[in-house]
């Protein structure tokens, strides 16, 4: 792991920065560089947690806020990993898609814009793994009805803005990022505790490339490096294929909870990505899901682990 070393000394914005995949992201940058964490900060918990990082925190709505009155000038990199999920299409398509246009005029002289966004863009197509042209599609409605058309729509959005002003962009598609913050397994976890059935689709296994932090972490210099006017877009997953059944089952070896698996086509269903492009650009990732998600068990619930795994 570089350790982010390549980016010291920086001016950094970074929005969304309370959510679990974001946090950590603070958390290590702000040690070596400036960092602004912009978001609506609904709890004021959160904005305390940001300026307890090290962080100055910027309270600003994507959707409403006048961005260019309130973004500092002279910034190396932003990082966007803001998403809203109401439910209205209307305020989500404003704060997400047209939110995202309004931030990068509001920063258009920065070294690189990094837009995160998620292969929820991508159309449900079985086990194979999706490749950055593949078709898209309003991929997780069951769930989030707003989710997959703001990701569509917000990436459109970038790719304008981007070459229409010039300012350099990658686009990168989360796969399942996941860590001690938690993520998808730890919800998993949390259901098998309870006793809860999962919902899976029935065309088993439900794959996808788990994420961990210290990669999305890792590859935040890389990623910041390839960024161009033509938004480089790529998929951002861990190099190694894995499933909901199998993490699921790998925590129930650790912990002696069994999963209970419910068949529902409605399900999200496999939404493996393709790594082949991520890693021609920005290289593989380094992390073991095995050992990603045995450490965020210790990190989060080590009461539920067997002694044998106990640190």
């Amino acid at each position: 792991m570089s350790d982010c070393h390549a980016i010291t000394g920086r001016r950094i914005l970074i929005t969304g920065p309370a959510g679990q995949v974001a946090r950590p992201v603070v958390a290590r940058l702000a040690r070596d560089n400036e960092v602004f964490a912009l978001a609506r900060y609904g709890k004021p918990e959160d904005e305390a947690a940001m300026r307890a990082l090290g962080a100055v925190t910027i309270k600003a709505d994507l959707a409403s806020s006048d961005l260019k009155a309130l973004v500092p000038g002279s910034l190396d990199y932003v990082l966007n990993y803001a998403v809203v999920k109401t439910g209205s299409f209307q305020y989500d398509l404003a704060a997400n898609g047209e939110g995202v246009g309004r931030l990068m005029l509001a920063c258009g002289d920065v070294r690189a814009f990094v837009h995160f966004s998620s292969a929820a863009v991508y159309r449900y197509g079985g086990h194979g793994p999706r490749k950055e042209s593949d078709p898209l599609g309003d991929n997780h409605r069951y769930l989030f009805p707003t989710y997959s058309i703001s990701k569509i729509a917000a990436e459109t959005v970038v790719r304008f803005a981007a070459r229409e002003f010039g300012i350099p962009a990658t686009i990168a598609r989360f796969s399942v990022p996941y860590g001690d913050n938690g993520g998808w397994p730890y919800f998993h976890l949390l259901m098998m505790q309870q006793g809860r059935a999962i919902d899976v689709h029935p065309d088993r296994p439900n794959s996808y490339n788990l994420l961990h932090e210290d990669d999305y972490i890792e590859k935040i210099p890389a990623l910041c490096a390839v960024a161009d006017a033509e938004a480089t877009t790529l998929n951002f997953g861990g190099s190694q294929q894995t499933s909901i059944e199998e993490w699921c089952e790998y925590l129930g070896e650790l912990t002696g909870l069994a999963p209970v698996f419910k068949d529902n086509p409605r399900a999200f269903g496999s939404l493996a990505v393709d790594t082949s492009r991520m890693h021609e650009l920005i290289g593989p990732t380094a992390v073991d899901w095995h050992a990603g998600v045995l450490r965020m068990v210790r990190k989060l619930a080590p009461q539920l682990l067997k002694p044998a795994y106990r640190q």
